[in-house]
């Protein structure tokens, strides 16, 4: 049985990665079982996490801090599409609001976004709703469009987005 050589640094830069990169790189290589020329990095970011393709699947890769801001990003920008419920419950209003901003999600969309925003950070803050939108769900749920899943591979933590 051969053992599998770890990746240096040199061959990282090597096969076209930044300095920088070397770790998450190294990380997701590890991860997905492949070699550093293998991952490409794309042009775009998820919610300020480095996405890398490979071969036709897209991963986004972070540490546990750019991880927690990535998802209060996307929680940032979706909170329209978060259940009325769930919303009151961490504003500590009324569940009797509920059909109302159920009705007001259904007529404007992304348009409610804003508005509800607004409602959470005055309320209890958008951290602290991003806590709590953590706790009941994980990170996953909203950083892996693919399966939900938050993988770990040394520091970092990965989420395959396609």
């Amino acid at each position: 049985m051969t053992t599998k050589q770890a990746v240096t640094d040199a061959e990282i830069v090597a096969a076209g990665h930044d300095a920088e990169d070397v770790a998450k790189v190294r990380a997701l290589c590890e991860f997905i079982e492949c070699e550093p020329g293998e991952l490409s990095l794309e042009r775009h970011d998820h919610c300020g996490l480095s996405v890398y393709g490979y071969g036709q699947l897209e991963y986004a890769i972070g540490t546990d801090s750019e991880a927690d801001d990535a998802c209060e990003a996307y929680v940032r920008d979706s909170i329209w599409a978060f259940n009325a419920s769930f919303i009151l419950e961490q504003c500590e209003l009324p569940r009797e609001l509920a059909s109302a901003i159920k009705a007001f999600q259904s007529e404007e969309c992304e348009g409610a976004n804003d508005a509800l925003l607004k409602l959470v950070e005055k309320c209890c803050g958008l951290g602290e709703f991003t806590k709590a939108a953590m706790s009941a769900d994980g990170r996953g749920h909203f950083l892996s469009g693919y399966d939900g899943n938050e993988d770990e591979s040394g520091d970092f933590f990965i989420y395959r987005t396609n």
